[in-house]
């Protein structure tokens, strides 16, 4: 890969036709969980939970009536060839031999750039003619005029979709790609309520988003569903679906014993925050 990140954008197809593919996002924590006494190891055995989710994808025409989404794009980000985002997050050895994965500080710019990329790439493929015509026009301006204080435009991606639904890193993570994507509190909401009931369930966490979303009856025809996770690496994935049907709950859905006593209210200023502190 050399000194440049790569941003790859997978085809909408399977390698051999009418076939299945089954995917399968868990977060077992016991084969993570650390032993030893180094503080900056200590955020897998505070943050992350158990999950898991399995999603079956079909290429079959004859299976569309049954399937509740269409994939319509996409895009994979790396960034290991960089040695600050691949030591970011890294499992090793502490001074005693436990083994044990340590997060530095470094966490949030590595994030901030995977993923700063990985919206690039999106963009172009899902926001409409008009704001990428004003996304560039800012851009030109920025660069011909730096001492303009002028502000970077941030893209209006609520006309270019309708759920965002980003892995729940934790509540700084959540906040900043808020801030970052200019999404209202309404949009975030899926996400938050999914930290706050089933914490940190790594890949799986997108999977219990949109069972909320669906649990909520808020997933209709011709929505637009964009899921976005991030990890190790760095690395950052999107993937955008859309909606072949309304879509509602059922008693395979996490939240359906419990989706009507969501949303809550979320104090964090009543305690210390139980989520990412590096030591490092």
């Amino acid at each position: 890969m050399g000194n440049s990140r790569e941003n790859r954008t997978t085809p909408h197809s399977f390698v051999h036709n009418d076939s299945y593919a089954l995917v399968v996002s868990a977060e077992s924590i016991t084969e993570n969980c650390y032993l030893g006494d180094d503080r900056s190891k200590f955020l897998t055995n505070c943050l992350f939970r158990v999950g898991g989710a399995a999603i079956l994808l079909s290429n079959r025409p004859s299976d569309r009536r049954a399937c509740k989404y269409e994939l319509l794009h996409t895009v994979h980000t790396n960034e290991a060839h960089s040695d600050l985002s691949y030591n970011c997050i890294i499992q090793e050895e502490d001074t005693a031999g436990i083994v044990g994965i340590t997060v530095t500080r470094n966490l949030f710019k590595a994030a901030s750039s995977v993923v700063t990329s990985n919206v690039s790439a999106l963009s172009n493929l899902i926001l409409p003619i008009p704001e990428k015509l004003k996304y560039l026009a800012n851009n030109i301006g920025l660069k011909l005029r730096p001492t303009a204080n002028m502000l970077p435009y941030v893209p209006n991606y609520n006309i270019a979709v309708d759920h965002f639904l980003p892995h729940v890193g934790g509540k700084p993570v959540l906040d900043e790609l808020q801030k970052t994507l200019g999404f209202d509190e309404s949009a975030m909401e899926s996400s938050r309520m999914t930290l706050y009931r089933f914490g940190n369930t790594s890949s799986s966490s997108v999977w219990y988003e949109l069972a909320y979303a669906e649990a909520k009856g808020r997933v209709k025809k011709g929505n637009r569903v964009w899921q976005m996770a991030f990890g190790s690496g760095f690395k950052c994935s999107s993937v955008v679906w859309r909606a072949l049907r309304d879509v509602g709950y059922d008693e395979v859905n996490p939240w359906t014993a419990e989706i009507d006593d969501f949303p809550v209210h979320v104090d964090y200023d009543d305690g210390p925050l139980p989520f990412f502190e590096s030591s490092k």
